[in-house]
């Protein structure tokens, strides 16, 4: 078989030993006969369902369909023509205030423009996120708004290139510019806040994450906090890592006791990758009577209104989560109305580092309730 151009008109067709094909006579008959599978495995794989299809099956089915040049009366096509005005919105996880606050900015906006949200919640877990996918897109959604767990790249790649629309809100997937994402500054502020501890005379600190590490905003911070480690503090960094379970309170104060303990003399801070660590951190700071001192200092991501109020003020890194719903909402209706599909867009917003007393004595001094 080979794949060629036709007097140059970029219609793509498909030799075999039966004959040419071109877009208007192939069949899903043909198209499994082809990758070596049932047709109801392509219609399984066309409607986005892929249990117990193992990847090489999916990759298959995917190169024998653009080989061939095929485009069926699939999930893509009819999503458009039946037009449910509803779009689809897969979130990591609800309970967290980040994730709430987004969806509301991808609710408000889409509401405004005469479209329903259905969401699913799939707790950080890849499984359910493949399930929740398939779910919405058998309620024949317009497309997808998608917290991913970073962990089914392939699958939304595909998803993507037969047409479905996919816009990836706060977390991106490995390859940039494949998929449209609209996401935060992670790197530079988080870099930022380790030379902040130094400069403040902190002299070892401790990067504190929970659950999945895949997470692409967890895996930036953690490579910044690196970064920043050996070229300020002149550090491995790595030597200070500490991870729990997703939220267990008993495995977050052993790790905060290994690292007190382990450096019983030194003026120490923790960084916590996200509002939920630091809200367990300083859970287990509590029960175990850990208190911010002059030797001791928190800080990390999201601030939800509360930093502010917890004596003598924590440091964080405000993330506008409204805004990443609003404009990822944004992209997903212009998609949606598009006659030819552009290009992915990758839109980074800025956060802002908001220094308070928990890192900074002057401020903690001045710290009023």
């Amino acid at each position: 078989m080979r794949l060629y151009l036709d007097n140059g008109d970029m219609n793509r067709k498909w030799e075999k030993d039966m004959g040419v094909f071109k877009e208007s006579n192939v069949t899903i008959g043909q198209v499994a006969a082809a990758a070596g599978v049932s047709k109801t495995t392509i219609s399984r794989y066309l409607n986005g369902k892929f249990d117990y299809m193992s990847k090489e099956t999916r990759k298959r089915i995917q190169s024998v369909i653009e080989q061939m040049n095929y485009h069926p009366s699939n999930i893509a096509r009819s999503l458009k023509s039946q037009n449910s005005r509803a779009i689809g919105c897969v979130i990591a996880d609800i309970s967290s205030p980040f994730s709430s606050i987004l969806l509301k900015g991808i609710n408000d906006i889409c509401n405004a423009s005469g479209y329903q949200v259905l969401f699913s919640n799939i707790d950080n877990q890849p499984d359910k996120e493949l399930k929740s996918v398939q779910e919405l897109l058998n309620n024949r959604v317009d497309g997808l708004i998608i917290n991913t767990t970073g962990q089914n790249d392939d699958v939304l790649t595909e998803l993507s290139g037969r047409g479905i629309p996919i816009v990836l809100a706060d977390r991106c997937i490995a390859e940039k510019n494949v998929l449209d994402t609209v996401t935060t500054e992670n790197y530079h502020v988080t870099y930022s806040c380790i030379r902040h501890l130094y400069e403040e005379g902190f002299q070892k600190v401790a990067f504190f994450t929970q659950g999945n590490r895949r997470i692409s905003p967890r895996v930036i911070r953690y490579e910044a906090y690196l970064n920043a480690m050996k070229e300020i503090f002149q550090l491995d960094g790595s030597r200070t890592f500490y991870r729990f379970e997703e939220n267990d309170a008993e495995d977050c104060a052993s790790q905060l006791t290994r690292f007190t303990e382990q450096f019983p003399e030194e003026r120490l801070a923790v960084f916590c990758v996200n509002g939920v660590t630091m809200l367990n951190v300083l859970h287990a700071m509590q029960r175990h009577g850990f208190l911010i001192t002059e030797r001791f200092g928190i800080c990390g991501f999201d601030d939800w209104g509360w930093a502010s109020l917890i004596p003598p003020g924590i440091t964080t890194i405000t993330q506008d989560s409204y805004a990443v719903g609003v404009q990822a909402a944004k992209i997903m209706l212009k998609r949606i109305h598009e006659k030819k599909r552009a290009a992915p867009v990758y839109i980074e917003l800025p956060n802002r580092l908001c220094i308070r007393g928990s890192t900074d004595l002057q401020a903690a001094k001045k710290f009023v309730l």
